[in-house]
């Protein structure tokens, strides 16, 4: 059979370090290939190499489009070539419109005036062919997460691409818009175009791939036919050893009340977006906080953080002390701290070391006359280095250089240096591999076991019956379910967070 696509042997390094080795693999005409491995496996170095930004020269072995050989210079020899990608972190330009978007840089023109007439008449066309309900002139900025993903596959497809690189698609997606994402990609296998499709969701994987290419340390360690694996196997390739407990959950017995929230409503711009919210988490135990996006989860914890919204009444207590128009400060000092979802905008300074985001939040704690005891600062990131296994060089090493699952180590590490009683976690393992989640949940067992409070915000069901003691289900700012770790099943759990939407 034709391959549109080979690479042959791809050796890449950077100042010594091997990030890819020997690696091989192909994809013919209408496949979905799917792309796994922990993060650090090579995979982002692979898609830079395919895309162009890594020019020919830079690297050793072969790529070949069509049984010749490819040499690009760029992004633009990829996209002449036919390759095009579509990134987690979306290109698009929200002032824009739809149709702007598609065709920025190539518009139709007549002469030396853009053709607006037939650039929108272009992108209606397309998104006839491929079911989209979106209008072309609808800005992007004023649109959802999921149209914006679609409006990046059209943006591939009107370039006339035969190869697509899906580079996680579905990451901050809802599943409704998942289940949408997936079908048009079922629709680009029936008309030809070949997918290498990079997703850590496993069970998204199975549901869409033909065959599975595995990465381990910036190897391929096997190619396997999706019909003839299953979700251990590729785990067990993933990360070179067998995990027999994917949510390794230990139970504690639940101790003295820690944190209480308390029919609680909340204003923001006008809006209410919490109404009557009330719960309570006691120590060693682990709350689940659910519901689909835009129920209110991320803002319940924001505010119980003191970081977001007014308050209109009710009550947030930590270790019997009320919290009222506190700061994010105030909270931390009463032994509450949250890992935002958002690492890098809200939870890193890319730019800095490990060891100065580490204590960034904890720098009283080494402070005497003004004046930071470094020593002291040093052996103390030191010893949270250690302890949550960071894989660097050291804690001098720049953040920003390290795989999203050592990123949300140090989130965690900065987190814990504060010494809390109460822990939110937001999404915890968005974006991280497989072998990364199993060591997030060992450190919440970890947590719960030291007599901490746990509150997990999760968009999968899944992680949230197997890591939570209880769960609370939100919809529309309200609770809307709320279930023991026995009675819990997703189907509702599902029910509930659709209640009132």
């Amino acid at each position: 059979m034709e391959k549109v696509l080979e690479v042959q042997a791809l050796t890449k390094r950077f100042s010594g370090v091997t990030a890819l080795d020997r690696v091989s693999f192909d994809l013919v005409p209408g496949e979905i290939h799917a792309l796994c491995g922990e993060n650090g496996a090579g995979k982002s170095t692979l898609i830079k190499v395919l895309s162009g930004v890594h020019a020919s020269g830079a690297y050793e072995g072969r790529v070949l489009i069509s049984g010749r050989h490819a040499a690009f210079h760029s992004i633009a020899d990829a996209e002449a070539a036919g390759i095009a990608v579509i990134y987690q972190e979306l290109a698009l330009i929200g002032a824009m419109t739809v149709a702007e978007n598609v065709f920025l840089g190539a518009e139709p023109r007549r002469g030396a005036l853009v053709d607006w007439h037939q650039m929108y008449a272009d992108t209606r066309a397309l998104l006839r062919e491929y079911d989209l309900a979106l209008d072309p002139t609808a800005r992007v900025a004023d649109l959802g997460i999921g149209q914006k993903q679609l409006v990046e596959i059209v943006k591939a497809l009107a370039k006339n691409s035969r190869i697509l690189l899906l580079d996680e698609p579905t990451a901050a997606l809802t599943e409704s818009e998942v289940e949408r994402l997936l079908q048009i990609v079922r629709s680009l296998r029936e008309r030809g175009i070949a997918c290498l499709y990079i997703s850590h969701k496993l069970d998204e994987v199975f549901q869409i791939a033909d065959r599975i290419t595995v990465l381990r340390d910036g190897r391929a360690i096997c190619t396997l036919a999706a019909a003839e694996t299953d979700k251990d196997e590729v785990i067990c390739h993933m990360v070179g050893r067998e995990i027999v407990d994917f949510y390794p959950r230990k139970q504690a017995e639940p101790g003295a009340e820690v944190l209480a929230v308390e029919n609680l409503s909340v204003v923001e711009g006008g809006a209410e977006v919490l109404r009557d919210i009330s719960f309570t988490v006691r120590a060693g135990e682990v709350l689940g906080l659910g519901g689909l996006m835009g129920a209110g989860r991320s803002e319940l914890l924001l505010h119980i953080l003191g970081f977001y919204g007014k308050r209109l009444n009710g009550s947030v207590r930590v270790n019997g002390r009320e919290l009222k128009d506190h700061s994010p400060a105030d909270a931390i000092a009463e032994g509450l701290v949250l890992v935002s979802e958002d690492r890098k905008r809200y939870g890193l300074f890319l730019d800095k070391s490990i060891g100065f985001n580490l204590s960034l939040s904890s720098l009283r704690q080494f402070t005497a006359r003004w004046l930071i005891d470094q020593n002291r600062e040093i052996r103390r990131n030191q010893a949270l280095f250690d302890s949550l296994g960071i894989r660097a060089k050291g804690q001098e090493t720049i953040v920003g250089s390290l795989s999203g699952g050592n990123q949300q180590k140090v989130v965690l590490g900065k987190a814990l240096m504060t010494a809390p009683r109460a822990i939110l976690l937001d999404e915890p393992t968005r974006g991280i591999d497989v072998g990364a989640k199993v060591e997030v949940y060992e450190l919440v067992n970890r947590l719960t076991t030291q007599g901490k409070a746990v509150v997990l915000v999760s968009s999968e069901l899944s992680e949230l019956m197997g890591m939570s003691d209880r769960i609370v289900i939100l919809s529309n700012g309200r609770i809307a379910g709320q279930f023991d770790r026995g009675q819990a099943t997703q189907e509702r759990m599902l029910a509930a967070a659709m209640a009132n939407n």
